[in-house]
C-alpha cells in the first residue's frame, strides 16, 4: 500500500494528517478573526492555542479516522458507498482500534476506555492521599494539589461514570429490546471517538503553561476566566464529552422508541431500558446548559467578553445557576442507569419478580422531573437571594421519595427470594447500603443551617463519594460482573470477585466514613494542608485509601485473565429471562437470527408457564431461560419455565 493510499484511506495515517491540518487551519482562522477586529493577531497565543489546537485539531483527527466519510459524500452529492458491513463486528483485537458500527464493539470500546481514565483518576487520588497523610507539604505543592483534585474529579465524572454507563447500555440495551443494532450506528461510533479526545485534553492540561486546570470540576467563574492556560483544556474537553453524551442519548431514545421487538410494550421493557430512557431525557435536556456555561467562559477568555466580570456588568452568580441547572440533574444521570442495573441483578440472582415494577418505572420519571427543581441547594452559601433557600430545601427532601421507593422495592424483591450470593449480587447489596448512607447525608445537607455549617468541608467529600462511588461505581462493578459472560463468552473467577468486593466494601467505608467526622469538625476540602488536630484521622483515611485502591488491581487481573482463559460460558449462565440471555455468548454480529416476539414480562421468576420472548427456532428450549420456541402450528401454550 502506497503512502498516498494510506493518507487517503481512513485510518491512523490520515488521522495524524487531519490532526496537523486541523491545528494549522484553526490557528489560521483565529489569527484572521483577530486581525479583522483590529487585535494583534499573534500576541494572545493562549486564544490561538485554545481555538486552534483544542477545537480544530480533534475535528481533523475525527475526519482522519473516517467518522464523517459517509456524511461528507452524502452532503456533497457524491454517490454513497453501499453498506457492506465491513465496519461492523469484531473479528480480531484490531477491530476495537478502528471506527466500528457494531453496538457491542462500541460498548466494549466505551468500557475499556473509561476504565483507563478511571485508573488515571484513581492514581491522582492516591497521590492526594499520600500528600494528606500528614500535615505540611510532603510530595506536591498547593498549586499541583489543586490540579490533582480538579483533574481527578473531572475524569471520574465526565470520562468514567457517565460514559461507562453508556458503554454497558450500548452493549445490552439493543439485545434487551430485541433490536439488531442501535438506530444510528455511525452516530454511535462518532459518540465514542469524541470521548478519548476529551480525556486526553484533560490529562494534557498538566503540560500547559501554568500547569493543569485548578478550579475544581465546577470551574467557578470568575476564577476560571483568569487562571492559566490549562483551564482551556477543561473548557473545551467538557464540550467534546458533552457532545458525546448528547449523541448517545439521542441514539438511545430513538432506538428505544422505534426499534423494540414485536410485543415489547413499554410495560414489558426491563427496568434497565426504562432507566436509560429516562437518563437520556435528562442528558438531552440538561447537558446543553453545561455546554453554555463553558462557552461563556471560553468567550470571556478568548474574545474579551464580560459575562462574569462584575466591573463590566457581568454576573458571577449566573455561572453557578447555569452550571448547577445541569450538574444536579447530572447526579441522576450518574445514578439512574445504576438503578436499572441493580434491578436486573437483584431480580435475577434472587429469582423473584421485581416488587412494584410499574412504580419503579414511575419513580424514574419522577426523579427526572424533580431533578430540575433542586439545583440551587448547591448555592446556599453563594450569596444568592435568601428566599430561594426554603423551596430548594423542600424539593431536595421531596426527591428522596421516589428514590426511597426504589430502595424499598429492592428490599422487597430480596425478601424470601431464592438468593444466589454471587459477586454481582454482593455489589448490588453493597450499593444499597452505601447509597442509603449517602442519601441520609444528602437529606442532612438539604437542611439549610446544617449545609451552611459543613459547606466546603470534608463532609461534602464523604457525601459525594458515598453517592457516586458507593452508589454509581458499585453498580458499575455489579453490571460488569453480571454481563461479563455475555460480553466475552467466558466466566470470571468467582473467588477473586468476592475478594474484590469485600476489600472494596470494607476499605471504602474506612476511607470515606471518617471524612464525615473531620468535616463536621471543620476540616476544609480542596486544600493541601490542614490543622494538626485532624492528623490521626487523615493517616487512617490514607492507609485505607491505598488498600481500597489496590482492590482495583484484583478486578483488573480477574477481567483480563478470565477473558483470555476463563471457563467457557453458555448463553444463559444465570437462567435469566430477559432477551439478551437467550442468544449465544457473545451474541451473533447482528444479535438475532430472527427477531423475537415478546409475550410477557422480563421478571416473572417462579410463575408457572411464564415466558418473556418466543423465538421461531426448531431447537428445544433450555429450562429456565425465559424464552421458548414457538409451538408448532401456532397453537398451544408454551411449556412452563423452571424458576
Amino acid at each position: 500500500m502506497t503512502l498516498t493510499h494510506r493518507l487517503l484511506a481512513p485510518g491512523w495515517y490520515r488521522a495524524i494528517l487531519g490532526l496537523v491540518l486541523g491545528f494549522a487551519l484553526g490557528m489560521g482562522i483565529v489569527v484572521a478573526v483577530r486581525a479583522a477586529y483590529g487585535w494583534d493577531p499573534i500576541v494572545d497565543w493562549d486564544a490561538i492555542i485554545t481555538v486552534g489546537a483544542l477545537v480544530a485539531a480533534p475535528l481533523g483527527y475525527l475526519v482522519g479516522i473516517g467518522c464523517f466519510d459517509y456524511w461528507f459524500r452524502w452532503a456533497s452529492g457524491a454517490p454513497t458507498i453501499p453498506e457492506d458491513h465491513s465496519g461492523h463486528g469484531a473479528h480480531s483485537w484490531r477491530d476495537y482500534f478502528r471506527v466500528n458500527t457494531d453496538h457491542k464493539v462500541i460498548g466494549i470500546q466505551y468500557i475499556v476506555t473509561t476504565f483507563f481514565f478511571f485508573a488515571a483518576g484513581g492514581l491522582m487520588a492516591m497521590l492526594m492521599r499520600a500528600e494528606l497523610a500528614q500535615p505540611g507539604t510532603q510530595f506536591v505543592d498547593p498549586n499541583t494539589f489543586n490540579g490533582l483534585f480538579s483533574v481527578h474529579a473531572s475524569l471520574m465524572i465526565f470520562l468514567f461514570i457517565i460514559p461507562v454507563f453508556a458503554g454497558l447500555a450500548n452493549y445490552v440495551l439493543p439485545l434487551m429490546i430485541g433490536a439488531p443494532d442501535m438506530a444510528f450506528p455511525r452516530l454511535n461510533a462518532l459518540s465514542f471517538w469524541m470521548l478519548p479526545i476529551a480525556g486526553v485534553m484533560m490529562l494534557a492540561s498538566y503540560f500547559a503553561e501554568g500547569g493543569a486546570f485548578a478550579t475544581g470540576w465546577t470551574a467557578y467563574a470568575p476564577l476560571s476566566t483568569d487562571t492559566p492556560m490549562g483551564q482551556q483544556f477543561f473548557t473545551v474537553g467538557v464540550q467534546f464529552a458533552g457532545a458525546s453524551s448528547i449523541a448517545t442519548a439521542l441514539n438511545f431514545l430513538v432506538t428505544i422508541i422505534t426499534m423494540r421487538a414485536p410485543g415489547m410494550t413499554f410495560w414489558r421493557m426491563p427496568l434497565l431500558v426504562w432507566a436509560n430512557f429516562t437518563t437520556s431525557l435528562l442528558v438531552v435536556i440538561a447537558t446543553p446548559f453545561i455546554a453554555g456555561s463553558q462557552f461563556f467562559v471560553l468567550l470571556d477568555r478568548t474574545l474579551g467578553t464580560h459575562f462574569f466580570d462584575p466591573a463590566a456588568g457581568g454576573d458571577v452568580l449566573m455561572y453557578q445557576h447555569v452550571f448547577w441547572f445541569y450538574s444536579h440533574p447530572a447526579v441522576y444521570i450518574m445514578m439512574l442507569p445504576g438503578f436499572g442495573i441493580i434491578s436486573e441483578v437483584i431480580s435475577t440472582h434472587a429469582r423473584k419478580p421485581v416488587f412494584g415494577y410499574r412504580m419503579m418505572a414511575f419513580s424514574l420519571v419522577a426523579i427526572v422531573i424533580l431533578g430540575f427543581t433542586v439545583w440551587a441547594h448547591h448555592m446556599f452559601v453563594s450569596g444568592m437571594q435568601s428566599w430561594i433557600r426554603v423551596p430548594m430545601m423542600i424539593t431536595t427532601m421531596l426527591i428522596a421519595v421516589p428514590t426511597g421507593i426504589k430502595i424499598f422495592s429492592w428490599l422487597a424483591t430480596l425478601w424470601r427470594g431464592v438468593i444466589h450470593l454471587r459477586t454481582p449480587l454482593l455489589f448490588a447489596l453493597g450499593f444499597i447500603t452505601m447509597f442509603t448512607l449517602g442519601g441520609i447525608s444528602g437529606i442532612m445537607l438539604a437542611v439549610v443551617p446544617f449545609d451552611i455549617h459543613v459547606s466546603d468541608t470534608y463532609f461534602i467529600v464523604a457525601h459525594i463519594h458515598y453517592v457516586l462511588f458507593g452508589g454509581s461505581v458499585f453498580t458499575i462493578f455489579a453490571g460488569i460482573y453480571h454481563w461479563f459472560p455475555k460480553m466475552t463468552g467466558r466466566m470470571y473467577d468467582e473467588a477473586l470477585g468476592r475478594i474484590h468486593f469485600w476489600i472494596s466494601f470494607v476499605f471504602f467505608n474506612l476511607t470515606f466514613g471518617p471524612m464525615h467526622f473531620v468535616g463536621i469538625d471543620g476540616m476544609p476540602r480542596r486544600v493541601a494542608d490542614y490543622a494538626e488536630q485532624f492528623a490521626t484521622w487523615n493517616v487512617i483515611i490514607s492507609i485505607s485509601a491505598f488498600i481500597f485502591g489496590a482492590s482495583f488491581f484484583i478486578f483488573l487481573y480477574n477481567m483480563i485473565a478470565s477473558w483470555r482463559h476463563g471457563p467457557l460460558a453458555d448463553g444463559n449462565p444465570w437462567r435469566a429471562h430477559s432477551i439478551e440471555w437467550q442468544v449465544s455468548s457473545p451474541p451473533p454480529v447482528f444479535n438475532f437470527d430472527e427477531i423475537p416476539t415478546v409475550v410477557g414480562g422480563p421478571y416473572e421468576y417462579g410463575v408457572p408457564g411464564a415466558v418473556h420472548a418466543v423465538f421461531k427456532e426448531k431447537a428445544p428450549a433450555t429450562a429456565g431461560t425465559g424464552a421458548v420456541p414457538a409451538p408448532a402450528g401456532g397453537g398451544g401454550a408454551p411449556p412452563p419455565v423452571d424458576p
